[in-house]
């Protein structure tokens, strides 16, 4: 059985909750999982310590097992120092397209030109 490590949804509209729990791949977000193993309250402060909890013991023991973190678990076990930081990849959605690159070179040769005049 391929299980992760997931969050899974609880709350109300915009007051969202999470679960962090090993659940089967195949079952839904919020659906049936295994065993539960801290909460994420994204509502919190960055710096608070109750934003997210989770028994480390048992996320060790699942990651022993084979169980794969999703990005966002994989971000947790990085800053509570349990995985070290993968690479990840910059898919350069930041960067502006060609056009927005084209109309700002335009916009600099014109403020080139009106400060030589």
């Amino acid at each position: 059985m391929a299980t992760k490590i997931r969050l899974a949804r609880g709350g109300s509209k915009k007051r969202p909750h999470y679960a962090i729990v090993v659940a089967d791949s195949r079952m839904p977000r919020d659906g049936r999982f295994l065993e539960k193993l801290g909460t994420y309250n994204p509502l919190l402060a960055k710096d608070s310590e109750d934003r997210v909890k989770m028994n480390m013991e048992r996320v060790q023991y699942w990651l022993d097992q084979g169980a794969q973190p999703t990005d966002r678990i994989q971000r947790f076990l990085e800053a509570a120092g349990v995985r070290e930081k993968a690479a990840r990849a910059n898919m350069r959605k930041a960067q502006p397209g060609k056009k927005a690159v084209e109309r700002a070179k335009q916009r600099a040769e014109k403020a080139e030109a009106a400060a030589a005049e």
